[in-house]
This record gives C-alpha cells, structure tokens and sequence, in this order.
C-alpha cells in the first residue's frame, strides 16, 4: 500500500496542502493516517478518492456538493467528465489512477482519446510528459514502485513506438542525417523516441542507437555514419564520466557534427558547452535548432 505525504499529494492532484487542509477540516471525506511516529500520510485509496473530487471541482462542482455524494454517485459523475473531456488535469488524474489500479484499458482509452482530441504531438507535449514529471518526483521517492512505473512506461513506449512505425521517410535534399542516443547508465528513452518520431515526420533520417551506449562505440559510430546532428539526453548523473567531460568527448569525437543535448543533468548543472553542443529544453528548441 502506498504512503503519501501531504506535498507528494500535492505534487499528484494538483490541489494545493492549504486547500487539503481545509478540505480535511471541514468535510469528513478525506482524512490522512498517521504512522507510528505521528507522520501524517494518504494511502491509495485517499489519493483516488481526491483525485476525483479534484476533478469535479475543476468541473464547477461545490465541494460541499461532492462531500455529500454516495460513492457510486460520484464515480459516476467523474465518468461523464472523462468520457467528455479534452483538458489537460482531467487526463492527466485519468492516468495517474490507471498506473495506480494498473488498469491498462483505462490508460489505453485515456490516452487514445487524448490523441484524437489533440493530435499525437500535443497528446505528448500537453499530456504524457507533464504525466510522466509529475510522478517522477514520487518514484523517486519510492511513493509509486518501481513496477508502476514500468507498467506506465512500458505502455507508452509501446504507443510511441506504434506511431514511428507508421512513419515513412523519402529523404530530399532537405533531410538531415540524425544519430540519436543515451549515454551509458541512462535508460530512460521516452523523450528519445519522442524525438526520433518528430524528425521522422520532418523527413529526416534517423539511426537510433537507443540506451546506454558505451562510450568506446564512439569513434566506430563517428567513423561510418557521420551525422549531421547527434541527440542524447541525460536525465540521471553519471558514475562514470562526469557530463561536462561527456560533452567534451561528443565534440571531439563528432567535430563536423552538431551535438543536441537535453536532460535535467544539464539544467542541474552550470556549464560551459563546446561550441557545437546545443542545449534543447523542448521540441520547439529541437527544430529551431534543426532549422
């Protein structure tokens, strides 16, 4: 069972701690438990119940109106919003119940709607990615398992992949030559696929070497494939090489190549990129850049 301190409720819902306070003083609905040493906390079933009062109070619904709903009332009245809706909380709280329940047809239809309502590229920018931030802060903290985690993952690794395999390329003399990577150690590859889609439909070529690359395939790979651009990201710090020494090797090791780089190591960090590393903090940055 999961334990939830009041700020990583907070972090989930999107309901401010004060508000949860409030709510918590004056409706007998959502009462947090205490440890053994007097630390509040919310289990699983407290974070769904206010992940769906959440939701209806974004709809308009009173809280006072909501506390007096039966259970299966107020199920009900959650599912006519999500069945409804197109706004970004609404499906983000619809996936955040499904990797809780490890309901992959609640996910499936969630996201799928997401796709027709928004189009693949916003259902990601606006839905599966501030998703994926929003619960990254509790897995590592150990609030959501390591299982959830790859139960959501894996789902949306399988989607994305499904969407680049629809893709055709016809290479034009527009189209630039892409090695797309992770560094060794780094394994998450959702923001790389999701890269590899958006080139691919801007007609470009791409190779994708996928995770945790050793750096002694460096040299092999600047030998035979000769990019134009190289992309990598760094979401964990490295045990074997610091970033700004990775960064270093990249440009040496690609001269001719421009060296797009993104990861929260990079904005953790002060430095000094080479001269044709790139930062890229968001698709928009991705094709300027390319641009």
């Amino acid at each position: 069972m999961g334990q939830y301190s009041i700020k990583e409720v907070e972090t989930l819902s999107g309901v401010k701690a004060h508000t949860l306070r409030i709510w918590e003083q004056r409706y007998a609905f959502l009462r947090p438990e205490r440890t053994d040493t007097n630390i509040r906390y919310y289990s699983d079933e407290q974070l769904r119940l206010l992940l769906n009062v959440a939701t209806l109070n974004r709809h308009g619904m009173k809280i006072s109106k909501i506390a007096g709903l039966k259970k299966s009332d107020l199920d009900k009245e959650v599912l006519k919003v999500y069945e409804g809706t197109n706004q970004p909380d609404d499906l983000l709280d619809s996936l955040i119940l499904a990797m809780l329940d490890f309901n992959e047809q609640r996910f499936e239809k969630t996201l799928s709607a997401a796709i027709i309502k928004l189009g693949f590229e916003d259902a990601f920018v606006k839905l599966v990615f501030p998703f994926l931030i929003r619960t990254g802060v509790l897995w590592a903290t150990g609030s959501v398992r390591v299982v959830q985690e790859h139960f959501i993952s894996n789902l949306i690794r399988r989607k994305m992949c499904a969407a680049i395999d629809s893709l055709y390329v016809e290479p034009t003399s527009n189209s630039k030559r892409f090695i797309l990577f992770l560094p060794e150690g780094e394994t998450h590859e959702l923001l790389l696929l999701f890269t590899e889609y958006l080139l691919r439909r801007h007609n470009h070529i791409v190779t994708y070497l996928g995770c945790s690359l050793p750096v002694n395939e460096l040299d092999f790979v600047a030998r035979h494939l000769k990019p134009d651009f190289l992309v990598t990201y760094q979401t964990v710090a490295a045990e074997e090489m610091p970033l700004r020494d990775y960064l270093n090797l990249l440009s040496a090791t690609f001269p001719f190549s421009k060296i797009l780089v993104g990861g929260t190591q990079l904005s953790s960090e002060l430095l000094y990129l080479p001269a044709n590393c790139i930062p890229v903090k968001s698709a928009d940055d991705l094709l300027k850049s390319i641009a």
